[in-house]
Parts: structure tokens; C-alpha cells; sequence
């Protein structure tokens, strides 16, 4: 109860009370220049996009595995990010601030002590001690393990075993690649050539981390399994892992190097250029050394492309440097175009245009990814997140591009040199709409991968082996259907869209975010979007959303969730107020109707306190996901255009003859 008081007071406090739209209009025109500013010249932005230790630990560590290294200086770079990121328990942790995670610590102390890092210095003993006292690095995860029997640190029998062999598998079988998530199937092809041929580490300087482990791993016999294990899957595929342990050895040479042949050929066709295969690291990673240990020197085309794609996601600093997971240039450039629109005047409207004329080109119209496994009578029609991942558009990212074109084009109509999106948007909702699944809802990637008796595989630790609908990637297709001009009255996939997210809601009002942090962004998502799809404001459902936001309002005004949300059963954590955050909720309450609550007033009031003299928000916290309870994301653009988008759009509605959202996001 005095908690709750004293919060109460603190929300009350001059301070945090109004804010004239005057002074929100100085903070508008500091935000729209500063972010026109970072646009390239061609007019798309593309920030930064950072994980936590693993991605630049496994970067020195894949150099060190093909007995290479990086460019003059960019070790000892990456080892000063290392030691920065070192938590105050002595390792490193999923997000700023977060609790010690096993698997990123065990590569960061394994990068550093490969980097030329003394062992006996104070925080590498601050690490290995904080390792230890948590049971070692025998209780790393399923792909810290696969490391380090690439390194002869554990045996193989430390990891499950996914024989190449799957590469035959028919379609009804169990399991089956198609069953599994775009980013589980790039990661896992090539993997199964490594794993079939078990290669070594050349490591020219000899490190190793024996001293990480209680117990020496020959002598383990009982490794780690899945947190989120259930009865019945867990014991039955671990019955065929232990199978399968006892027998690899046994399968036949001939069925095997066919097999091989076979995870070859599918990482070729998709590898995807510079951009790599999946247009992500860790599958990047995999087919470098897919490729070599089947023989392909250095010099090899397909080598040297794969190496080059990775090396691109390197971000170098004076000081520092690290390795991005993978780029968000079509998510930044479409996000940060439809919160110029929402700033309006000459400059910020040409510069969305700018982008959506650099977005235009990249619509993806002429392959067919691995969606149409299930959708084979489909037409191409989406973008990807990155600036090439042609075999994997992706829904979120294609309805966030539509909205902001059909908003150019409304907002300024077919005038002199403007370009006409139409046949753009008509291609795209076509994609879209027929990559809904039969629950209604959409997912991120694919149709219908709800698999879910996948997700206990002894391999899938992390438990994200899958791409099901979810709410916010549904939320966000419904949007752009509403905003197209469709109702549930005539759109049938629209209806059932609407249905999956009004029965997803949970208990206490708010809706789960898959792809960012974590309720605050679902119930964005969703609010948005039953606005779009003429949802009365007055109904239950959004009213006890709107009760929820302002309930867990911050003291200083601001909003803010912890990645602990993503607990085994996912609820609500408090976290510190986030500018990301913050206009998640602000953009919610508006589209729900609640311009004039004074929640938005103090929300608004949050941002312009907190806005930075460069016209952003300095945001260290991470508010967005990859795989939740797993992996991370901190996306460097978040804070400069999000709060940008809410403060207009609080302005236009204050200042227009309606207090409703007119758009879908």
C-alpha cells in the first residue's frame, strides 16, 4: 500500500504533470532534424542492431577455428567491448543490466583468454570464479557446447545429435526442416555437415577453458537439458538422442555423403551473396565452415562470399568494436518513415518519401522462399529485414512498408513527382494475406510452423525452434488490412485476424510481444490495431488494456518492462522507464482513445524531460527480442524515432478536430 501511495504522489508532481504542445513542438523539430540527419544519401537509414557478449566472442573465436584473424587492432577492440559489458556478478549477462547467463560467459572468458587476456588479471578471475560457483561450463547451452567440441573442450556426446541424415526425411515424417523456423533451418543445415564430421579447431595460439569446468567434461555424463522441459516429449527425444549417441557411428558412408551433398546444395542456393546465408550470424558462421571442411579452399567463391558477408556486420568505433547479429535497414528506413510522415512539414515528409523510394526496389516479387513450402500458390510480394534475405521476407517488416507507403500517398495524394505505390501494396497484401495461418493470426516468416512438440528436441534448449502466429506480427497485418480499407464486414481473413487477437489477450488486459519487449510492446501492437479494425474503444477488451498501461505507469512517467517477462509463464516486470517504452504505451493509450487521460500528458511530459541536447534519447536498456529467456536485441534506432512518433502524434490529436487515430500504426 505505501508503495502504491508513493507512487501515486510521485505521478502527481509538477514535474511530471502537463506539457505545453509548444514545448513538445521544439522537441518535434529537435528529433525530425536529428534523425533526417543520419539518413544515407540514398535515402534509406539503417542503425546499429546489438546483442549481448556471444556474437563478438563467437566472431574471435570463428577466425581463431579457421587459423585467421581479423584486421590489424580489431581484437583488442572487441576485448575492450568485452570488458565493458562484464556484469558486476563477474560475467556477462542477455541484456544491459541483466542477471549472469552461463553460455555468454563461458565465450566472453573464452574470447578474452584467446585475445591475450592473463587469466589471472582481476576480471578474468571475477569470471571464472562466477562460472564455477554456477556449476561451470558444463552448464552452458546446446550451441555453447557445440563450440566447444569444435574445440576439443567437451566431448561430442556433450551435445544431441541431428545425424545430416535428416536431409532425407519426407515431409510427413516428424521432423522435417519445414517444420522448423526460417532461422532454425539456416543455422541447422550446414550444422549437420560439422557435426557429421566433427572437425577441429586449427586454434594456432592453443587456448583452451579446462579451468571453467567442476568437473572434467570427459568425466560428465549427465548434461544440461531444456528449462522448459514437459512430460511426455522430454524423456521420448531423449530416449532417441541416447539412441542415436550409441548408433551415428554405424550409419553407413555412402547415404551419409549424399546427405551431405544435399545440406551443400541448400546452403548454395540460398547463401544470399554478401549478405549471407539467412542474413544472420550464426548461420553465416556455419556455412564458412560447412564449406571448408567439404574440402573448398579459402579462394573458393562461395568461401570468400561467406567470409565477406560476415565481416560486414562488424561495427568498428575508435575504441571498441562488436558484431551485430544481423542489419535492420528495411525495418529502420519503413519505422522511421512513418514517424517523419507523423512529424509532417517539407523536410520530414521528403525524406520518408526518399526512403520509401529506396524501399520500393527491394520488394521481393520474383522467388519463392521457403514459405511457399505451405503456401505454394502464394505470389512473392514482401521485403526482408535486411537489405538481401530474398528467400526470407518476412510479414512484420512487409505490412509496416505498406502502411507507410499507403500514408505517403494519402497524406499527399498523387501531386507532381510522387511516386504511386499502388501496385507495391497490392502485391504485398496479397503475400500477406496468404500467409495467414488457420488459427487466423500471422507469424513472422512462415504459415502454420506451430509444430510445437519440436520445440522439446534435445537440440532446441532455447526453445524457439519455431515461428508461430503471434500477436503482435497479427496485430501488425490487421493494421495494414484496416488501413487498405478493409472491415471485418468484408474481409474475412481481416475478421478472423481481429478474432485470434481478441481471444490472445491475456488475463490482466495486456497481449504478449514475440518480437519486442515485451507486454508494453504487444499491447501497442494490438491497441493499434483494433483501432484500425473499428474496434469500439469502449469495449471490455480495450478498456482493460487501458486500465493495464496506466496501472503500470512509472513514477517519473515514463514506462519500462524487464526482459524477466519472458519467464518460463510470462508476466509483467517493472523496469526502468525506456524512451522506447515509453512511446509504446503513449502510441497505445492514443489509439485507444486517450489523448486526454493525464497518463499520455505525464508520458508525453517523460520524453521531453529526458530528450538528449543531440535530439535523441539515450537508451542503454534492451526493449526488443530474438528469442525470448535467450537472446536479446538493442536496437540503436528505437529511441530516436519511436519517441519522435509519439510526441507528434499527441500534437496532431491535440490539435486536430479528432481525438482518433487515423492510420494503423
Amino acid at each position: 500500500m505505501r508503495e502504491a501511495v508513493s507512487k501515486i504522489e510521485a505521478l502527481q508532481r509538477p514535474k511530471t504533470q502537463g506539457i505545453t504542445l509548444d514545448a513538445v513542438e521544439r522537441s518535434i523539430a529537435q528529433a525530425t532534424r536529428a534523425l533526417t540527419d543520419l539518413a544515407h544519401g540514398d535515402g534509406h537509414i539503417c542503425f546499429e542492431l546489438e546483442a549481448d557478449a556471444t556474437i563478438p566472442s563467437e566472431y574471435v573465436l570463428y577466425h581463431q577455428f579457421r587459423g585467421t584473424n581479423p584486421r590489424p587492432g580489431l581484437e583488442a577492440k572487441i576485448g575492450n567491448y568485452l570488458r565493458r559489458t562484464q556484469g558486476p556478478h563477474g560475467g556477462w549477462a542477455l541484456v544491459h543490466e541483466g542477471p549472469f547467463d552461463m553460455s555468454a560467459s563461458v565465450k566472453a572468458y573464452f574470447a578474452l583468454k584467446m585475445i591475450g587476456d592473463d587469466i589471472e588479471a582481476p576480471h578474468m578471475r571475477r569470471a571464472r570464479e562466477a562460472i564455477l560457483s554456477r556449476g561451470g561450463a558444463a552448464n552452458a547451452n546446446v550451441f555453447t557446447r557445440f563450440l566447444l567440441a569444435l574445440y576439443g573442450e567437451v566431448p561430442w556426446r556433450a551435445v544431441p545429435v541431428m545425424p545430416v541424415e535428416v536431409m532425407f526425411l519426407p515431409k510427413w515424417f516428424p521432423f522435417h526442416l519445414d517444420k522448423v523456423s526460417y532461422w532454425a533451418r539456416c543455422v541447422m543445415v550446414p550444422l549437420f555437415v560439422l557435426q557429421a564430421t566433427k572437425p577441429r579447431a586449427r586454434n594456432p595460439r592453443g587456448i583452451g577453458v579446462q579451468e571453467l569446468f567442476v568437473t572434467p567434461p570427459e568425466s560428465v555424463r549427465s548434461w544440461p537439458g531444456s528449462p522448459h522441459a514437459t512430460w511426455p516429449w522430454t524423456p521420448i527425444f531423449g530416449f532417441i538422442d541416447r539412441v542415436l549417441q550409441k548408433t551415428e557411428n554405424r550409419f553407413p558412408k555412402a547415404p551419409r555423403k549424399r546427405a551431405m551433398e544435399m545440406a551443400r546444395a541448400w546452403v548454395s542456393e540460398r547463401l544470399n551473396g554478401e549478405d549471407g546465408l539467412g542474413a544472420i550470424f550464426p548461420a553465416m558462421v556455419n556455412s564458412v565452415l560447412m564449406y571448408e571442411v567439404m574440402g573448398y579452399g579459402p579462394d573458393h567463391p562461395q568461401v570468400r562470399i561467406a567470409c565477406d558477408a560476415i565481416e560486414k556486420l562488424v561495427v568498428e568505433k575508435p575504441h571498441e568494436a562488436y558484431v551485430q547479429p544481423c542489419v535492420s535497414p528495411v525495418w529502420d528506413t519503413a519505422l522511421a518513415s512513418h514517424a517523419l510522415l507523423e512529424a509532417g512539414g517539407p523536410e520530414a515528409e521528403a525524406q520518408a518519401r526518399a526512403g520509401l523510394d529506396w524501399l520500393k526496389p527491394r520488394q521481393i516479387l520474383d522467388i519463392k522462399g521457403d514459405w511457399a513450402a505451405t503456401k505454394p500458390d502464394v505470389r512473392p510480394g514482401g521485403w526482408a529485414f535486411q537489405y538481401g534475405n530474398a528467400h526470407y521476407p518476412d510479414l512484420d517488416d512487409t505490412a509496416v512498408v505498406v502502411m507507410s507507403m499507403d500514408r505517403a500517398m494519402r497524406q499527399h495524394g498523387l501531386v507532381a513527382g510522387m511516386p504511386d505505390y499502388k501496385a507495391s501494396i497490392a502485391r504485398a497484401r496479397e503475400w500477406v494475406e496468404g500467409l495467414q495461418s488457420k488459427d487466423g493470426g500471422w507469424a513472422a516468416f512462415d504459415a502454420d510452423n506451430n509444430h510445437m512438440y519440436l520445440n522439446h528436441i534435445p537440440f532446441s534448449d532455447h526453445g524457439a525452434l519455431l515461428d508461430p502466429p503471434t500477436a503482435d506480427v497479427t496485430a501488425r497485418v490487421v493494421s495494414m488490412l484496416s488501413q487498405l480499407g478493409e472491415t471485418r464486414a468484408t474481409s474475412k481473413a481481416l475478421d478472423r485476424g481481429v478474432t485470434y487477437l481478441l481471444n490472445d489477450q491475456e488475463a490482466d488486459g495486456s497481449w504478449y510481444g514475440r518480437w519486442g519487449m515485451n507486454f508494453i510492446y504487444g499491447t501497442w501492437s494490438v491497441l493499434c490495431a483494433l483501432n484500425a479494425a473499428g474496434v469500439d474503444p469502449q469495449s471490455a477488451e480495450i478498456r482493460k488494456a487501458v486500465s493495464w498501461l496506466i496501472r503500470i505507469q512509472n513514477p517519473d512517467g515514463g514506462w519500462g518492462e524487464d526482459a524477466s517477462s519472458y519467464k518460463i509463464d510470462p508476466a509483467f516486470e517493472p523496469g526502468s522507464s525506456t524512451a522506447s517504452q515509453t512511446a509504446w504505451a503513449l502510441l497505445a493509450l492514443m489509439a485507444a482513445g486517450e489523448c486526454e487521460d493525464p497518463a499520455v500528458a505525464r508520458g508525453i511530459n517523460f520524453l521531453t524531460r529526458t530528450q538528449g541536447s543531440d535530439g535523441f534519447w539515450n537508451e542503454e536498456r534492451y526493449t526488443a527480442t530474438g528469442f525470448p529467456r535467450v537472446f536479446y536485441l538493442r536496437y540503436h534506432g528505437y529511441p530516436k524515432f519511436f519517441p519522435l512518433w509519439a510526441m507528434a502524434r499527441y500534437r496532431n490529436l491535440k490539435r486536430g478536430n479528432s481525438r482518433q487515430v487515423q492510420f494503423g500504426m
